[in-house]
């Protein structure tokens, strides 16, 4: 199922496409699928990939397509401090990615049939916390996954907000599935060959809507009983958090709030945890920034030296938000730049011919990229080593 939307070049170009063909509609949904490289979840010599619309399985290993996972978290209706049950939760890839928006106070528990893929979950769970920089521009509500089969759950386990189901649901299924969810919770599942939402709207009332129509592997019949004893699968415990915890989810809340308000600045920043992650505001906003920089230093160099050799510059750390510009001058002055660029002597690959001394002196060195400024503010803190890295995580970089 998939190939709705063209392939990207990378997980931005991909989820601009999503937003263009309309699967991605909100911008929670927006900024949870940017923060999270989706490229990350495949096997690396799959990687190429990643950035189809399209399923992918390897082995017990899978992931939808893109458009579905974007049809699905538009149809939970995901807000923090909700509780999500993910049935046949896979790589963890949709986990996570609710994840950021439940926020620490929700709850994320996964099911998964193979115990080699929930060991794939937690390794790349373990990946995502210890390396991105995403982790640090959101609250989130780690996952927790456990090996069974779904529906082997007992009837009296605890309901949940939102469920969703990775897996064809039979019809015989439906009101078990049903019963998962408290009152006023949704329900996402594929159902007689359509992605079906399914809201609880009373102890015995429900209100259903076909979204799309997709094609998924069924349910994996449980096994026989052994000894007569029907099997089970135990969900993991709603726990409360520890003093300890929530302190450090407060201070890290508390210092996250001036990187939030743009530190104070006069020009208007984006306000939101995680801006920098969104493709209006990241990588390649900060590659036309560069871009409009070193066209002006350009015809700076023109002007007062007769010369094409941009100045050093020294003004490519990006700490903060990120200030909006006006659209009309911007490609104005990208059109200058390619044109500057067009004039200029061929270069290497990485855009600078010669040595490292040679690109530093005629300002070619590129820019670095953004400063983690929470990680950096908490080791400014007057705290014990320990302490500090208790509060990051135990994240080395």
């Amino acid at each position: 199922m998939g190939g709705a939307v063209s392939a990207g070049e990378d997980n931005d170009e991909l989820i601009d496409n999503l937003k263009e063909a309309h699967y991605i509609r909100s911008e929670l949904v927006e900024r949870a699928f940017r923060a999270i490289d989706r490229a990350d979840y495949y096997l690396e010599e799959y990687r190429d990939s990643a950035y189809k619309d399209l399923a992918w399985r390897h082995g017990n290993l899978h992931l939808s397509a893109p458009c579905i996972y974007s049809e699905v978290m538009e149809a939970l209706d995901l807000q923090p401090g909700l509780s999500f049950l993910n049935l046949g939760s896979g790589t963890g890839y949709l986990s996570t990615m609710v994840g950021l928006i439940l926020g620490p106070f929700g709850v994320n528990h996964g099911v998964e049939l193979h115990a080699d893929v929930v060991d794939y979950a937690n390794q790349k769970l373990d990946y995502f916390i210890k390396t991105s920089d995403s982790f640090d521009k959101f609250e989130f509500c780690e996952p927790t996954f456990v090996v069974g089969n779904c529906l082997e759950i007992p009837p009296e386990s605890q309901q949940y907000d939102r469920v969703y189901c990775g897996a064809g649901v039979q019809k015989e299924y439906e009101n078990y599935m049903k019963n998962l969810l408290k009152v006023g919770g949704i329900l996402v599942l594929p159902l007689e060959e359509k992605l079906t939402k399914i809201t609880r709207t009373g102890q015995s009332s429900w209100e259903t809507k076909k979204i799309i129509a997709v094609t998924f592997a069924p349910l994996v019949q449980p096994k026989q009983n052994v000894n007569g004893r029907p099997r089970s699968v135990p969900l993991p415990i709603f726990e409360v958090r520890t003093l300890q915890d929530l302190s450090r989810i407060a201070i890290r809340h508390t210092l996250r709030q001036p990187i939030a308000l743009g530190e104070g600045r006069t020009k208007r920043r984006v306000s939101f945890p995680g801006a920098r992650a969104m493709h209006r505001y990241g990588p390649r906003f900060e590659r036309r920034r560069f871009c409009r920089r070193f066209y002006r230093q350009c015809v700076n160099s023109v002007v007062l030296h007769d010369s094409m050799i941009p100045t050093a510059m020294d003004d490519c750390n990006y700490p903060g938000g990120v200030e909006e510009e006006e659209e009309e001058v911007e490609e104005e002055e990208e059109i200058g730049c390619r044109r500057v660029r067009e004039d200029l002597p061929e270069e290497d690959e990485e855009g600078c011919g010669g040595t490292e001394e040679e690109k530093s002196e005629s300002g070619c060195a590129r820019a670095e990229p953004p400063v983690n400024i929470l990680r950096e503010k908490i080791l400014r803190l007057p705290l014990p080593e320990p302490l500090k890295m208790y509060l990051l995580y135990y994240r080395e970089k």
